[in-house]
Order: structure tokens, then C-alpha cells, then sequence
């Protein structure tokens, strides 16, 4: 996924989509987390597709997710290997909905989900999407400590949870590219802002 926003920073804008960005949305912009309030369903089978389809560069971070967290390169993901998985996509599903989808895909019992499952779970997720109300829940995720503002500690923690590899410098770049009134941070409407302007 390419974007303009990403273009003046030192980072290598892949890397940086991941954390801002993990589960790229097409041109809407979705966040980077997701997953409906406890007793909501967010099952894949009973969705309304917005899109007829993913995006290349969705169908790819369906693919990298699958393969890092497949750990043991078995060509299958356990229940705490799909919940990571699914975390690093933007679905941060209670432990019921993961199992629940897990046991959908497992018709031989085995207690692990193969990649064409995962990847036909996972589509259905994304098309499902309702990207405003997502990146509003992908802020209050990255704002864990509740001040209204992504800090550059929120940030170091997304990063490191999705395995990317950022210094402190490429940490404090993404602040200062975003952080649009320049108080060190990044507010709601700035990252409202990030998310909706790429296309």
C-alpha cells in the first residue's frame, strides 16, 4: 500500500502502515484494531459487504500475519497463534469469538486453522468493515492509559506487540509527521485524520 502521507518520513512506509495501520482498508483507511463489544457478533458469516473484495495489499498483510505468527511453520495456526494473528489484522476478539471461529474452521477437530480458512475468515472480517467507527476503536487501542492522545510510548508498545522494529527516532518521526498542532502527541481528530487521508 502506497500513500502520500507516508512519503516525507525517514521510514520505509511499509513499516510504518503496519503500526498505524496494520489491517490497510483500501481507500477508506481502516485502523488497526477491531472486533465488536462484548455479546456483539462479529462473526465472517453474517457480514454486509461494502466491497466486492480486498484490496493486493490486504490479501498481502493476510498472508505476512498468517506466516509470522504460524511459529512453528506447520502450514496451521493454533487458538493463541489465530488470536495473535487476528490481533496483528485489527481483530481483537474476546477468547469466546476466537475459539468460536476457530471450531468453525476446524471441521477434523484438530484444534488449528489452515491457511485457506484463515485467509477466507479473515477476508469476510475485513469486507465487513465499517471504517469510521473502526478507527475510532483502533485509537482507544493504541490510547491504552485513556489521555486522549497517542503517545510515543503507545506507540512503542503497538510496534513492539506487532514485531516491527522501530528506534526511538522513527517512533518520534511518526509522531512530529502527524502530530498536526505540534504538542508531542496525536489526538483523535489528528489520527482520524491519517487514516482517512490515504488513498
Amino acid at each position: 500500500m502506497s500513500s502520500s502521507i507516508y512519503a516525507s518520513a525517514p521510514l520505509k512506509a511499509s513499516k510504518r502502515n503496519r503500526v498505524l495501520n496494520p489491517a490497510a482498508n483500501g481507500p477508506s483507511g481502516s485502523s488497526p484494531h477491531s472486533g465488536g463489544p462484548a455479546g456483539q457478533s462479529s462473526s465472517p458469516h453474517h457480514h454486509h459487504q461494502g466491497r466486492a473484495d480486498l484490496t493486493e495489499d490486504q490479501r498481502q498483510e493476510i498472508k505476512e500475519a498468517f506466516d509470522l505468527f504460524d511459529t512453528d511453520k506447520d502450514g496451521a495456526v493454533d487458538y493463541h497463534e489465530l488470536k495473535v494473528a487476528m490481533r496483528a489484522l485489527g481483530f481483537d476478539f474476546k477468547k469466546a469469538e476466537v475459539l468460536r471461529i476457530l471450531q468453525e474452521a476446524d471441521r477434523a477437530g484438530e484444534g488449528i486453522m489452515r491457511f485457506d480458512a484463515f485467509e477466507k475468515t479473515m477476508t469476510a472480517l475485513l469486507l465487513a468493515r465499517d471504517p469510521k467507527e473502526e478507527i475510532h476503536r483502533a485509537f482507544k487501542l493504541f490510547d491504552d492509559d485513556n489521555t486522549g492522545k497517542i503517545s510515543i510510548r503507545n506507540l512503542r508498545r503497538v510496534a513492539k506487540e506487532l514485531g516491527e522494529g522501530l528506534d526511538e527516532d522513527e517512533l518520534q518521526a511518526m509522531i512530529e509527521e502527524f502530530d498536526l498542532d505540534q504538542d508531542g502527541e496525536i489526538s483523535l481528530q489528528e489520527f482520524m485524520a491519517i487514516m482517512m487521508d490515504e488513498d
